[in-house]
């Protein structure tokens, strides 16, 4: 499992190729679901989502939530940040530290 891939929008995710990672153009279909859980299931250990296309899948991407491997991370596409692949760092950081490592006291 030592193989990395990238799904999104092709534009968000063709560039990611000349880097070495395999890259997967969404087709905003029920195809997307199929090929995340055949990428989750393979031989692959990390999976980049863009964040538009993880909110489509948010129920298959669910599925793998509690497992180490893969690593299902959302990144920005070529429309932004929505914010949410942060979010979802700030909590599994929460559930490992036990506490908010974000957190800014303004009072100083």
């Amino acid at each position: 499992m030592g193989k990395a891939a990238v799904m999104g929008d092709y534009d968000s995710v063709y560039g990611f190729q000349a880097l070495g990672l395999d890259v997967f153009a969404a087709t905003g279909t029920e195809e997307d679901a199929k090929l995340l859980r055949t990428l989750a299931d393979g031989e692959y250990g990390i999976i980049y989502v863009t964040e538009a296309l993880a909110k489509e899948l948010e129920e298959e991407i669910s599925r793998y939530k509690d497992r180490i491997v893969p690593a299902i991370i959302p990144i920005p596409g070529v429309t932004g940040n929505t914010g949410s692949g942060i979010a979802n760092v700030k909590k599994f950081v929460e559930q490992a530290v036990g506490s908010d490592i974000l957190f800014q006291n303004d009072e100083t």
